[in-house]
């Protein structure tokens, strides 16, 4: 599985950057994916939030004929079930806890670190979040489901990490039942976390533009 490597945006305001959020794109897509987002976040002026962007690696998908395309782990039947690749996921989840060690080991605290992903990129941050060995500041799950909560090994140190659960009431790709089950999945274990559900397909909206950025903030405050 090649690593194609990711987008880095630093803080607008110039600061050192103090905290980090890690925002996974969906399948087809890549990092550039979500770059609009970043300024368009209604975060303090003094936020020091540096944002990265990995992209996925290009692997054949074999709902989509097999066709080689930018994808965390292959989807095998498109099904309530979602048949994945589990091995490629977890190769993906443990991708990106190595990104986030090199941000501890540049001197971001592990609790002012967020990841988020939207669609194939939350069911890596899924695991990659839950399974971590050290504390995060948060999971940010858009439009996605919990692929591996059936095998997935908790870390003690993230019993308490906080997650937020955005779906969208019309979502054809990812219905929001799948969404709804993550969030109920994470509850039932003790989690502190929160749905949200907008009327919208598999996508984002304004609204919760606006959610997501006082969200982050929320979490990042001094």
């Amino acid at each position: 599985m090649n690593h194609p490597g990711e987008l880095i945006i630093e803080p607008r305001n110039g600061k050192p950057a103090d905290a980090c959020v890690f925002i996974l794109h969906g399948l087809g897509a890549d990092g550039h994916d979500f770059e609009p987002l970043v300024p368009a976040l209604p975060l303090p002026d003094d936020a020091g939030v540096r944002f990265i962007l990995p992209h996925a690696p290009r692997l054949p998908v074999t709902i989509n004929g097999g066709m080689v395309m930018p994808a965390w782990y292959d989807i095998k039947e498109m099904s309530l079930d979602r048949q994945i690749d589990e091995p490629q996921l977890m190769a993906s989840a443990e991708r990106i806890q190595a990104l986030v060690r090199e941000q501890v080991e540049h001197g971001i605290d592990s609790r002012r670190i967020i990841l988020a992903g939207f669609s194939q990129g939350g069911a890596v941050a899924y695991q990659a979040a839950l399974s971590f060995e050290a504390p995060l500041g948060g999971l940010l799950a858009l439009s996605t489901y919990f692929a591996t909560a059936d095998s997935i090994e908790l870390s003690e140190a993230n019993r308490g990490l906080p997650i937020e659960v955005h779906h969208g009431s019309f979502d054809p790709v990812v219905p929001e039942s799948l969404g709804k089950a993550g969030y109920e999945q994470v509850e039932s274990l003790g989690y502190p976390a929160h749905y949200r559900r907008y009327p919208m397909a598999h996508a984002l909206c304004p609204q919760q533009v606006g959610d997501i950025g006082r969200w982050l903030a929320e979490r990042l405050a001094r």
